[in-house]
Formats: C-alpha cells, structure tokens, sequence
C-alpha cells in the first residue's frame, strides 16, 4: 500500500539552495526544499520525497507571494528548466547567493564570514553567454497547457534543449534570452529548414535520425561559430544544408559539421570538419586574444570573466620577478592573461584537448614566459616539477566543482608558496579546502563573482597569505 503523501501548510521560503531549489524549514525543524518558489513566499506544499533530514516537496497552493518574486522574461521559463532564478528580483539574486557564499564560510571553514566581500553583479544579465548547445528530436516536449487544450498536437520534431528529466524529450525553443538575438535566428532558420525539407530528427531510444544536435558560440569580437551535429553521412544532405545556412547568415565566421553515430552526444573524439571560414573564432581579454575552437574550453561569460580575472590578478599582487603556478589551468586563460606580469607561469590541466588549445594560444599571442603539462595536478605537481620550474611565489587554483583533491592540499601545505588565490565554482568545495589550508595559510578575503545570472550557480575568489 502506497504511503500517504503529507502536505504542509503556511510554509514560509527562506533561502535558495543547490540547483536551484528553494528551501524552507517547519516549525520541527524540517528543511524542505521546494521547486517553484521563491524566498519570502509563503505557500502549502506537498511532499513527494522525504529523507531523513530534509524532504522533497511541490507548491500546490501559494499563500503569500514574496516581494522579491517578479515576472520571468522568458516565454519557456519553467518548462526548459534552465534559468531557475528568472522570476527572482536580480538583486534578490545577488542577495541570496552573497549569503550562500557567507555561510560556507561560517558553516565549513569555520572563518569569520565577514572576509567575504560584498558580492559582484553582473552589469548583462541577459544576453552574456558565449555558447549555448541545442538537441534535435522527433520527440517534442507537451506543456501542459496544450495537453490541456482542444487543439490537435503535431509532432514535426523539436529544437531546443532537454526537459529535465525526460532524456529523449525536447523542449522545442523559439527564443532563449541568454545569448545573442541571433543565435534564436540562427536555430529557429535550421529548424524551419529542416521541416520544409522533411529532414528527420533524431530519436534517442533509436538511436537514429539525420538531424541530432547544433552548437552556437560566439565572442565580443562578434564572430560566430556554428557546428552542426548529424546522426549519420549523407553526401547530398549535409551539403544542401550546410550552404543553405552559410547563404542565410554569411556573417559566421567559422561554420562546421560533425558526423556522430555513437550512443552519447560528446563530439570530443569525433572529427570536426570545417565547411566555411576559419576553424576557431576569437576572443579577446584585455591584449590577450584566444583561439576558441568547436570543442575548446573557456569562460561561458567572457565579460564577467574579465572581472574575474582582474580580481585574481589584484588578490596575487603580482610581481615582475614571480614565478607562477596556475593549477587547473584549462586551455590556460589565466596564465596567458597574467603572462605579461610576472617572469614565468606554468599551468596544469587534466585534459589534454585543453592543454592543446593553451600552447596554440601561447603561439598565437607570442608568449614565451608560459608553459603548459597535461596531466592530472596530483601526479604532476611533486618534487621533480617543483624542481624544473622553481618554487612559486604564487598559486593560482582553479579546480572544478569538486574542489581540490585532498593530496593536492597537502602538497600545497608542503609547498608553502607565500600566496595563493583560489578560484572556485562550488563555495561548500572551496570552504572545506580553505578549511584544510588554514593549517599554513589566513584567508584574507573572499569575493564572490556572479558569473551566471538566473541560475544558482556562483564563482568566488579567496587570498590567501602564508603564515610567518
């Protein structure tokens, strides 16, 4: 016999936790985390999954709406089920996320929350990304409004981006507010054009179908890259829609295809072909330029990035004279950008396609102060490394969301390089690492970066200090 679902009335929403979720607490102390609302809402609720110490619950009635909550401006908000935060006032935004901030520091560095520095906005909260990748499939997403209504649903295939959830499901997107207007134009043309054409879209559960995923990036420099994604060769279809696309928008810079008839969607092993232009665009930070081709990592908000890169570039106090580490260097953004500051630099980053875009942007800018190793930074970074580049004067760290491996705290303990600056995407991952350092070094101050808008995610930078 199935359980009795328990509902809660008059819950008042406090805060904003991970993934977006907002979050609540009963009289009894009961953290509920709620899709839906937003802090400062007061609504009933219903628990559809519960934990030991926290459930799972959806508002089926709101009480009181909070004065923070305003009218989401995208038409798919809350269908795609990305930009959870559109309907939050973006100071509110910036607010709660300033506090998540604070409370990792408290909670789990066990440091002053006050070293937190007031959080820093971001001036474009539309319109700031540099990439976006879109899915085809011959499953297209039902809202429940059309379920609802009289009106016969076709199914001709959608564009846009998974529904969460439902793996093979897409919902079809006409305009995704977080990039470029003509990145909509660019998406809704191939669409049009491939049911005028009666192209298929790709069924997941198949694993079949012509049309299967099409990325967009862009720079500041304003120059496009499209790469489209085909389920399998057709020698007269890629080409009919391949010109098609370059006659309709010949202002992209570097159009591109890739044939992909594996069971995932990564195009990381697969080739990419070049059909017009140059095979990367570029952007530029500051005097920096960097390459960015179809599989390169780099910053999703440049913009935002700078200031990101300013701050770590200030908490360093960088010298003429220093020799520097930058860990998790990716394609080595960082370390090219700061190359003109310091005597030497030297980056590591796990992946190898990364470590090959840094060495052709150190060629491209004509740097010769960098060096780059691929590998991960807890088996490069020991005593014989240390010893070929020279200790640092300073380490920058930019590790993913899982923070720093504990080893590698551990070498850095050893190390005792005078200064480090932390860069991090995961406040809790970032604290519990200030936590572990504070054995050797003070954290100075924290600065958190609003680097994503809309969504719950939040970079921070900390300076640390070796103690004497």
């Amino acid at each position: 016999m199935a359980r009795k679902k328990k509902s809660i009335t008059d819950l008042l929403i406090t805060g904003i936790a991970d993934k977006g979720k907002a979050v609540g607490r009963t009289e009894d102390g009961q953290v509920i985390f709620v899709d839906g609302a937003v802090p400062g809402d007061v609504a009933d609720v219903l628990v559809i999954r519960k934990k030991k110490s926290l459930s799972e619950a959806v508002v089926t009635r709101f009480v009181k709406y909070s004065e923070d909550r305003v009218e989401a401006p995208c038409r798919h908000f809350g269908v795609c089920g990305g930009c959870k935060w559109q309907h939050v006032d973006y100071s509110a935004q910036l607010r709660h996320k300033f506090q998540t901030v604070k409370d990792s520091i408290k909670r789990i560095a066990k440091l002053n929350p006050d070293l937190v520095l007031p959080i820093i906005g971001c001036d474009q909260n539309f319109a700031y990304r540099n990439k976006l990748e879109y899915s085809f499939s011959n499953k297209r997403w039902i809202t429940q409004e059309e379920a609802a209504g009289d009106t016969v649903i076709e199914q001709p295939g959608a564009l846009g981006f998974h529904r969460p959830g439902s793996f093979d499901k897409i919902v079809d997107i006409e305009q995704c507010l977080l990039q470029d207007d003509f990145s909509n134009e660019i998406r809704n043309f191939v669409r049009s054009f491939a049911h005028k054409n009666s192209f298929t879209f790709y069924d997941t559960r198949a694993q079949k179908g012509f049309l299967r995923n099409m990325i967009v990036r862009n720079s500041t420099q304003n120059e496009w890259m499209v790469i489209m994604i085909f389920g399998h060769h057709d020698d007269e279809k890629i080409p009919f829609m391949m010109t098609a696309i370059l006659e309709k928008f010949p202002q992209i810079t570097s159009l591109n295809y890739v044939i992909n008839v594996k069971v995932n969607d990564t195009i990381f092993d697969r080739e990419v072909k070049v059909w017009s232009g140059q095979p990367y665009i570029v952007e530029k930070l500051h005097d920096v330029k960097y390459q960015i081709g179809p599989k390169s990592f780099f910053q999703t908000n440049p913009r935002q990035a700078l200031r990101l890169f300013n701050i770590a570039v200030g908490f360093a106090e960088l010298k003429v004279s220093d020799n520097v580490y930058d860990l998790y260097t990716g394609l080595g953004s960082i370390a090219l950008y700061i190359s003109g500051k310091v005597k030497n630099v030297t980056g590591i980053e796990e992946i190898p396609e990364a470590i090959a875009d840094a060495n052709i942007n150190k060629a491209f800018n004509g740097i010769s102060n960098a060096a780059f190793y691929a590998g991960d930074v807890r088996d490069i970074l020991n005593d014989d490394f240390v010893k070929l580049h020279g200790k640092p004067d300073v380490v920058i760290t930019d590790p993913p969301r899982a923070g720093m491996h504990e080893d590698v705290i551990k070498t850095l303990l050893v190390l005792e390089a005078p200064a480090i600056v932390y860069i991090s995407c995961n406040p809790a991952t970032q604290a519990r690492d200030l936590a572990l350092l504070n054995e050797k070094y003070e954290t100075l101050a924290i600065q958190p970066v609003d680097m994503f808008p809309h969504t719950h995610h939040i970079e921070s930078v900390a300076k640390l200090k070796l103690r004497k």
